[in-house]
């Protein structure tokens, strides 16, 4: 079956379509790897595509730096913006041509979470459109109860009790399996459009300071990560004066094109921190770990930097795309403490003689394993997962934890629900999305087998 496809480019335009309450999957830049674009049809069931990347866009910064983003715009548009005058966003998804108000959508996290926190608190207010193309306003200030029963008109607080204490566990992650619904502003961050469109969003910023960013070269994790076990140890004391530690494992920097940092054999991690502060941090990381070589600890530019750091995602996703697979990629974070038992689960699949690369937030244990199959691999690799995702139930981590479930994860998402979930998903669905006319499909619709 064909998909419907509609493009809008005002939002009249759009409030007269969610008047019709037509079945729709909004987006914009299109750049979720759990959504398979190509391949919609064989979720289709008669949605349509919105298509939202002509809409108005518009930025513009309040006397407190305050951010307010409306329409389709990047994150690389929000950044230019800002600094040019003079403050900086405090979230850095990878891909920087993504777009803000989607990231809210899926709750995108990206590099600057292990410095600054999640992006869901970093939103002060959102804007979207309701199922009758009407404008709502969400704040962070206030607490979601009070709205969600009047939108509900029935006695939610068991429920939202219940469900907030089974998010309990998930507080000091990026995001838990499922969204957190806390603040008003959480019935559309996190939720993937599936009860509105968001429209405008109001973001924190800060006063822009000068960066660096400082690589470490370190031997490959499958064969020894003590060292990184070490630096991770280290940098979580560190939190307040180091904005990001990503790592990009040594099959990642195989695959860029011209000359990789560091020599075949060597996995790479960065630190970046404020440009004032890189001489006492550096010395005091020198000083808890003297395991490490000063030789293979240099600086190099912000440019470069974020330029490797977008080119290893892409170019996975064009090695799958070159073999005719789906991404086959973990968005998987743990506890601290449970790190060491992350990389080992990631051991077990280096060990199949299938290629993948292992990149992410490396600060943050949130990491990126993507195995690189040919189309013949793909159903053993699926294999490997399901069994993958339950080894991550019992470590008790968050097996989506910036990216969403889309399509794609919603197999391996339900072992992470109860019945708790399904029944404040149902009091979402049918208050906030009566029709069911968003996002179709989406991870809300999933039914308990319990």
């Amino acid at each position: 079956m064909s998909i419907n496809k509609k493009s809008f480019t005002c939002f009249e335009q759009l409030a007269l379509h969610l008047e019709q309450h037509i079945p729709t999957l909004f987006v914009a830049s299109k750049t979720s790897t759990v959504i398979a674009y190509d391949q919609l049809e064989t979720h289709s069931s008669g949605f349509c595509l919105g298509d939202l990347s002509g809409m108005p866009k518009n930025l513009s910064l309040d006397a407190e730096g305050i951010l307010q983003v409306l329409g389709p715009v990047t994150w690389k548009e929000a950044r230019a913006f800002c600094r040019s005058k003079n403050r900086d966003i405090m979230t850095a998804p990878t891909e920087e041509l993504a777009t803000v108000l989607a990231g809210l959508a899926t709750s995108a996290t990206g590099e600057r979470c292990f410095g600054f926190g999640t992006l869901r608190d970093q939103v002060s207010k959102i804007k979207y459109l309701d199922y009758n193309g009407q404008e709502q306003l969400l704040q962070h200030e206030n607490d979601v109860l009070g709205l969600l029963e009047k939108q509900a008109k029935v006695e939610c607080r068991q429920i939202l009790n219940q469900y907030q204490q089974t998010y309990r566990p998930y507080l000091a992650f990026k995001n838990a399996p499922f969204p957190r619904l806390l603040k008003e502003t959480d019935l559309l961050i996190g939720t993937e459009g599936q009860l509105g469109v968001i429209t405008q969003a109001q973001i924190k910023t800060l006063e822009m300071t000068d960066v660096s960013f400082v690589f470490i070269l370190l031997p490959k994790w499958e064969e020894d990560y003590s060292l990184h076990l070490k630096i991770f140890s280290c940098v979580q004391t560190k939190r307040e004066n180091i904005f990001s530690c990503e790592l990009l494992d040594d099959n990642s920097l195989n695959v860029l094109p011209g000359q990789r940092p560091g020599k075949r054999g060597q996995d790479l991690i960065f630190l970046e921190m404020p440009s004032q502060q890189l001489p006492s941090i550096m010395s005091q990381i020198l000083d808890q770990i003297p395991q490490l070589d000063e030789s293979n600890i240099f600086e190099i530019s912000g440019n470069k930097c974020h330029q490797l750091r977008m080119q290893v995602p892409r170019a996975t996703f064009e090695a799958n795309a070159a073999a005719g697979v789906v991404k086959m990629g973990t968005d998987v974070q743990v506890r601290p403490d449970k790190i060491g038992q992350l990389l080992d689960l990631y051991r077990e699949f280096a060990r199949l003689g299938i290629g993948y690369n292992l990149f992410g937030h490396f600060g943050d244990a949130h990491l990126h394993f993507n195995f690189l199959p040919t189309s013949e691999q793909l159903p053993f690799c699926q294999l490997k997962f399901e069994k993958f995702y339950s080894q991550v139930f019992d470590l008790h981590g968050s097996p989506f934890a910036e990216h969403g479930v889309g399509f794609i994860k919603q197999k391996f998402i339900k072992k992470f629900y109860n019945l708790w979930q399904y029944n404040m998903f149902e009091i979402l669905k049918n208050s906030f999305d009566p029709h069911h006319q968003f996002f179709p499909g989406g991870f809300m619709h999933l039914k308990a087998t319990l």
